[in-house]
């Protein structure tokens, strides 16, 4: 799930807000709990679980916020990003927060379509796109750029279904903030911060990370389903569109974001207890 965008190098910093979508998505309506055992079917067959995963990717990106690389870290880097981004604990979040919002029809619509035979193959290459870093998008955005007008315009409808709500780009200074405050008391960086000033400075590149996000979206998007016919992917853009499978998408983006924002917390933190460079 969260198809290609999750390719796009905006990957790393997608977080935030999602404390208030999950409020309100609990609130909207009477959601029974679900079944684990069927929680975990549904992780499954849409893929949920592999993109779950596949935020362990992220990790190496983190230090870049604060102007340091994994390497400053040493051998311990290796060990505290493998325990923080643990799969399993990860796995368990989702699950969590996915009980307590995710009612029947929006389990069964979605695990109707990916259950299907054109949903399988969209799984396949989703899976295969989560656990891919996209440091070289050369090939990808070459791709992008030779894409019929047709065929462009349903893969910006499919990524605009996915982004429900234009969340990402606040979710992307949420999550920066969140890890930057957590940076501060971990004593990794000098001076403490103030979250609105934060705010407010990193508002301002908003419209050139939008405009790069939307390239990176359609590149990955291109890339990973060159595969599929445009019928295909009209058939794909239109079940993204459908008003339960919004619900659903804007629930599993809220989920997966605030793992993200949660694990780039606890990261700072573990970091915090390396001791500097020139003791290592």
């Amino acid at each position: 799930m969260i198809p290609a965008v999750s390719e796009a190098r905006a990957r790393a910093f997608l977080g935030g807000l999602v404390g208030l979508v999950l409020v309100a998505l609990a609130l909207a309506g009477p959601a029974r709990a679900v079944d684990r055992d069927r929680l975990l079917a549904f992780l499954h067959v849409t893929g949920f679980d592999v993109a779950i995963d596949g935020i362990a990717l992220s990790a190496a990106d983190a230090p870049a916020m604060i102007g340091m690389t994994p390497a400053d870290f040493g051998p311990s880097w290796s060990r505290i990003s493998a325990e923080v981004f643990d799969t399993e604990e990860m796995r368990g979040m989702a699950l969590d927060m996915l009980a307590g919002a995710l009612d029947d029809e929006m389990l069964d619509h979605a695990a109707t379509f990916y259950a299907s035979h054109l949903g399988q193959r969209l799984v396949e290459v989703e899976n295969a796109s989560h656990m891919q870093r996209a440091d070289d998008t050369a090939e990808a955005e070459a791709h992008a750029a030779a894409l019929p007008p047709a065929r462009r315009d349903v893969i910006e409808r499919m990524n605009a279904a996915i982004d429900t709500g234009g969340m990402s780009i606040r979710a992307i200074r949420e999550i920066q903030v969140r890890f930057l405050l957590a940076a501060s008391a971990a004593g990794l960086t000098e001076g403490d911060y103030d979250a609105d000033l934060l705010r407010r400075l990193l508002a301002q590149d908003d419209e050139a990370q939008r405009g790069e996000m939307k390239r990176a979206a359609l590149a990955a998007a291109a890339q990973t389903y060159r595969d599929f016919s445009t019928e295909e992917l009209r058939a794909y853009a239109r079940a993204l569109e459908h008003p339960v499978m919004a619900r659903v998408y804007e629930l599993m983006n809220a989920v997966q974001f605030e793992i993200m924002a949660n694990r780039f917390e606890a990261l700072a933190a573990r970091l915090g207890e390396v001791p500097p460079a020139s003791e290592l």
